[in-house]
């Protein structure tokens, strides 16, 4: 590794939010450019760093510093010039010369110990002088505070969290309990802090490291999709995780429940379900006011039969007895729940029900999980529909669990009805904060499709309502409608969905299926389609308007290795377009990226065809997708422009937060709709190749699918119709509250 010692002559640029700096500093061999993460670095400050060299196209030699430390200059110049540097909030460089002047070499020592003699300079209050030596007495325990993390390996980025989260207690934390910094430092996980403790000396078998490895699993659990684990379940990884035995396990279970940490209860088949605390409350709070919400409303005004009929007669349609039972229920219940499969009628239902209503004055909200839903919604519907996040006005959140929203049970949303789009979607977190924000009164209709794939975040929210259909008013739309019954994609998902295998070699106009007998094969020609003939057969771009969506991450034909072979061939290198690497991953110019995790705190902004500023606001989530506008690597700044237009800027940073998006998993495809769907299938785990997986795929087109692969792992697939299991409880949440209104 290089070092790097010299003098700080100037701060070409300064990112103030993540400390990134462009330096041009003084040595022995000359003038070098530096660059990486300092903070409250001032001009005149020695700074001695380690790191490499690395050559810019455009800037040339950079070092490139990894760890550093700074010291304050000994000179009476370099001190002048480092106070007037602006490093000291209140000294300028005409005050800076006459403090200099004052104390001479004790300058530094006088700011220190002794401040209330600057007000012996003239122009220096007393109170300006305790002013002036708090924030240099901040700047030296912060400077410190860096230095001291850094031992421990912890990177500039992390060290500035963790020192903005416990300031002066920042030694006791990481000493006696490093652990802490999982709970309270956000993208600090437990194998960060176990790492640290080890090098702090905590003993393998403290309590601290037992309990939280015990809340790491627990949390690992919710990435997973589940809101508890069994006793059995946590003891058996833990056990693995800690090499801790049965007593270190009960032990650290008892003091999380002390703390309320965690709750444990028994459930149905469960003897023993283990829960964060904060899940467990969410569970027990969503079943009460989805109780609430159902009976809160009285019948609605008008016959609703009589209304239907007119409406089917100035529309020119005839609707279902389904549909009209949701129509009716729409207007008589509090909740309603209306699920169906493509095809169906969901969205003519819906548009009735809205008409319904504003015939009555009756403002109606629509809202979906994502923005490429929420805009679906919108086209669908004629109005307007917003993200849930969007609704319920997202204010700050450093994770899930730490959400701020304005609208809430003290500011509630201001609507008569809320139809929410794309239910299967909504995970516990997000659904809590929802319901915490109807008012009294308000009507809630949940629209979905019960056979999607579950939420990406922990929960099975419309499947645990579903599972109260006895408690609460479901409709099921089952009715497949003329229209419809002309598009094979229908048809053919809803065969899949029942079981049956379509017939692949029919001669379709919008279902395809190639036969290819290896990845190798079934590459090759997927490329081709999306490069070449596809865009000509439908008459749209290769990155907007066709999706390949796979059932796996690794392999030739996972996620991963399909993005550097398509970026390849839709977005190869050029000189014009600039690049930045991260994790493997080159980022380039022109790309098709996804979000990969909720980040509430990002900003972004929409701008009109003049580039004048029309709406801003923050937060970017789990799967929005969009293009690389701009990569400014002297900056260190990445710009993209999501679907819906917001652009946003990234820090190098935060480039973690993204991935390539020519192809993703299935998963990530929920909620959204693309022209054309390429889906490339080959044999792989079963829990990868399951029915409501290649279900879920092919409703995602809107125009055309096209399944390159074989015969075999399609059939496979549909016959594999085994669901991955959640454990959640709202439902028996659910029950247990309807049992004790019964027996009210």
């Amino acid at each position: 590794m290089e070092t790097l010692d010299g003098i700080v002559e100037d701060i070409i640029y300064r990112n103030e939010e993540n400390g990134y700096c462009v330096l041009s500093v003084s040595t022995e061999a000359g003038e070098k450019t530096a660059v990486g993460c300092v903070f409250n670095i001032a001009v005149g400050e020695e700074i001695h760093a380690r790191g490499h060299t690395s050559t810019h196209l455009v800037y040339g030699d950079q070092f490139n510093i990894q760890d550093y430390h700074c010291a304050i200059p000994q000179e009476l110049k370099a001190m002048e010039r480092y106070l007037g540097s602006g490093a000291v909030k209140g000294i300028g460089p005409a005050m800076a010369a006459k403090i200099v002047e004052m104390f001479g070499e004790d300058t530094f020592r006088v700011l220190e110990e002794e401040p209330e003699l600057l007000e012996r300079v003239k122009g220096i209050s007393l109170k300006k002088a305790q002013a002036i030596a708090a924030i240099f007495y901040e700047q030296r325990t912060m400077r410190q505070a860096m230095i001291f993390l850094q031992e421990y390996g912890i990177s500039v980025n992390y060290a500035l969290k963790i020192y903005q989260e416990y300031r002066e207690k920042t030694y006791e934390v990481v000493k006696n309990n490093p652990y802490q910094l999982a709970e309270d430092v956000h993208g600090i996980g437990f194998k960060m802090a176990d790492s640290i403790a080890e090098q702090v000396g905590i003993p393998k078998e403290s309590v601290h490291r037992t309990m939280a490895g015990m809340l790491y699993l627990l949390h690992q659990a919710t990435l997973d999709g589940h809101v508890y684990l069994s006793r059995e379940e946590l003891f058996r990884s833990a056990g693995a995780l800690l090499q801790a035995d049965g007593t270190q396990l009960e032990s650290a279970l008892i003091r999380l429940k002390l703390q309320n940490r965690i709750v444990s209860v028994s459930l149905p088949g469960v003897e023993e379900a283990v829960y964060l605390g904060v899940y467990h409350a969410m569970e027990q709070g969503a079943a009460l006011k989805l109780h609430e919400v159902a009976h809160g409303v009285g019948t609605g005004r008008g016959d609703s039969q009589e209304w239907i009929t007119r409406f089917e007669k100035e529309e020119g349609i005839e609707f279902d007895p389904s549909q009209k039972e949701a129509i009716v229920k729409a207007q008589t219940c509090g909740l309603l729940v209306i699920t169906g499969g493509p095809g169906t009628g969901k969205t003519t239902t819906i548009n009735a029900i809205i008409r319904l209503f504003e015939e009555q004055d009756l403002t109606v909200a629509l809202a979906a999980p994502t923005g490429r839903a929420a805009k679906r919604m919108t086209e669908a519907t004629g109005r307007e529909a917003k993200t849930i996040h969007r609704l319920l006005e997202i204010t700050f959140g450093k994770d899930e669990l730490h959400q701020r929203f304005e609208r809430n049970e003290e500011y509630p949303l201001e609507c008569d009805v809320l139809i929410v789009d794309e239910s299967s979607m909504m995970d516990l977190t997000i659904f809590h904060h929802l319901l915490k924000a109807i008012p009294v009164g308000t009507r809630l209709i949940l629209v979905g499709d019960k056979d999607q794939l579950p939420s990406v975040g922990a929960g099975n929210v419309l499947g645990d309502i579903l599972a109260c259909r006895d408690i609460f008013d479901v409709v099921v739309l089952q009715k497949i409608f003329r229209q419809a019954m002309e598009s094979d994609i229908i048809m053919n998902a809803h065969k899949i969905n029942h079981g049956e295998v379509p017939d692949l070699r029919r001669n379709s106009k919008d279902f395809f299926f190639i036969r290819r007998s290896n990845p190798t094969r079934i590459l090759e020609e997927l490329t081709s389609l999306v490069k070449t003939r596809l865009p000509k057969f439908a008459g749209c771009d290769s990155l907007e308007g066709i999706q390949v969506l796979t059932p796996m991450r690794k392999g030739i034909l996972g996620v991963e290795n399909l993005n550097v072979v398509l970026q390849a061939a839709l977005n190869p290198p050029a000189k014009d377009k600039r690049e930045k690497e991260c994790r493997g991953i080159r980022f380039r110019e022109g790309d098709k990226v996804m979000q990969v995790k909720n980040n509430y705190n990002l900003s972004w902004t929409v701008m009109n065809d003049l580039n004048f500023k029309i709406d801003e606001g923050t937060g970017v989530f789990n799967g929005d997708i969009g293009t690389i506008l701009s990569i400014n690597t002297y900056t260190e700044t990445l710009k993209i422009r999501f679907d819906d237009q917001r652009q946003v800027n990234y820090e190098f940073s935060g480039l973690d937060e993204l991935e390539l998006a020519y192809a993703t998993t299935i998963h990530k495809a929920q909620g959204s709709e693309y022209k054309v769907v390429v889906i490339p299938l080959f044999k792989g785990p079963p829990m990868l190749l399951s029915r409501n997986l290649l279900y879920t795929a092919i409703t995602r087109a809107r125009q055309y699918v096209v399944i390159v692969g074989t015969e075999e792992t399609v059939v496979e697939m549909i016959a594999n119709n085994r669901e991955v299991r959640r454990n959640t409880s709202l439902s028996e949440q659910i029950r247990r509250l309807a049992i004790g209104e019964r027996g009210a």
